[in-house]
């Protein structure tokens, strides 16, 4: 974990694409899609189908690292409206463990915002907290510090002639994009146009790596 100041707030960012507030003892995810591989296989696109899981497995193990009592997860937790319907046995245990002895939020994002019903946790469009507003999807129109995911940011660079590509936080002034924690999701360019454009100038693309926080300026 490594330390992150944003909008007068001390955070710790973690390598494994999550945001941890020790103030709030609060766990920030962003686009965890979960069954995304089922609805692909909806399809006839067959994939693993161990995603949900997998992420599960992710989430559990940085709220156990951390220690936090909050969960606040920012849009597209599920890939569709029918996710939560499509989760096996076993994962949907699992959640309402999480979602039962957590603050757990779950934000609306673009994927997820027909579905009936969260599994546990409580919903909203976006929240704000001391002053910083989270959703889903960053607002270029909004001056107002703010955190958010959807992009599911990489950083690409070439290291001893490999190249390399990492998922990545972005910051500017007064925006923070999460880089997407899923076990099957993609990831867009951090120096990406429409990233670019919703950051404003002065973005950079954070690494934390090895305990230190890389940072590349988009220019």
């Amino acid at each position: 974990m490594v330390p992150l100041s944003f909008a007068g707030h001390d955070f710790l960012a973690l390598p494994e694409a999550a945001l941890f507030w020790p103030a709030r003892s609060a766990l920030l995810v962003a686009d965890l899609h979960f069954e995304k591989a089922s609805w692909f296989a909806r399809s006839g696109q067959f994939l693993p189908p161990h995603d949900s899981q997998a992420t599960l497995d992710m989430v559990e193990m940085l709220v156990q690292r951390t220690g936090a009592r909050a969960v606040w997860s920012l849009g597209d937790s599920f890939h569709d409206a029918d996710g939560a319907a499509r989760l096996d046995p076993t994962a949907r245990a699992r959640l309402a463990a999480l979602t039962d002895r957590l603050d757990w939020v779950w934000i609306t994002g673009n994927h997820d915002a027909g579905m009936a019903q969260a599994p546990g946790g409580a919903r909203c469009a976006d929240m704000q907290v001391d002053g910083i507003w989270l959703r889903h999807e960053a607002d270029p129109a909004d001056p107002r510090p703010e955190i958010s995911g959807h992009f599911h940011p990489k950083f690409r660079l070439s290291v001893r002639g490999r190249h390399v590509s990492r998922r990545c936080f972005v910051e500017s002034r007064t925006k923070l994009i999460l880089p997407a924690l899923g076990a099957l999701t993609g990831g867009l360019d951090a120096g990406h146009g429409e990233i670019r454009r919703v950051m404003g100038s002065g973005a950079s693309a954070l690494l934390p790596v090895a305990g230190r926080l890389l940072r590349f300026p988009l220019a």
